[in-house]
């Protein structure tokens, strides 16, 4: 059984995929920790080539006292999806009462089967999950129709 290492630090950052370089945001959050700024920078590039550049990516990194680090990346947030499945700069000023978009229940298939791979979703039912997008829909702005035509 091996010793638990002493965290320092818990850092969420939003980083753009393939985007993590030495600069700010990144290079001045650790540089205060002492962490290795180029491993994290490649580490993060490699595990998000898949994704598009510039998507929002949340990270968050564990600094440990010896000056090592751990990090998990997440999905971009779901209103993130919605606003480019819907093709909106942002939503509704007035949610309820102006509509900004209309999406498919596809589309929010979708978007859960995208967000589901996170760790921390993946127990959680599709239909729980679905019901949860369609309500940040509604708080959007955003009016979910059966099929678009």
């Amino acid at each position: 059984m091996s010793i638990p290492k002493a965290v320092v630090a818990t850092i969420r950052l939003t980083v753009p995929a393939g985007g993590a370089r030495p600069a700010p945001p990144v290079g001045p959050t650790l540089g205060q920790y002492r962490l290795n700024l180029m491993a994290f920078c490649k580490d993060f590039n490699a595990r998000t080539q898949k994704y598009k550049a510039d998507t929002p990516m949340a990270v968050t990194i564990t600094a440990f006292k010896d000056n090592t680090f751990e990090f998990t990346v997440k999905s971009p947030s779901i209103s993130w999806h919605l606003k480019k499945a819907a093709g909106v700069e942002s939503g509704s000023s007035r949610p309820g009462h102006v509509t900004s978009s209309t999406l498919s229940v596809q589309h929010v298939y979708k978007i859960t089967k995208a967000k589901q791979s996170d760790p921390y979703l993946q127990n959680m039912p599709l239909e729980s999950f679905s019901k949860s997008i369609i309500g940040t829909t509604n708080s959007m702005g955003i009016k979910i129709i059966k099929d678009l035509d």
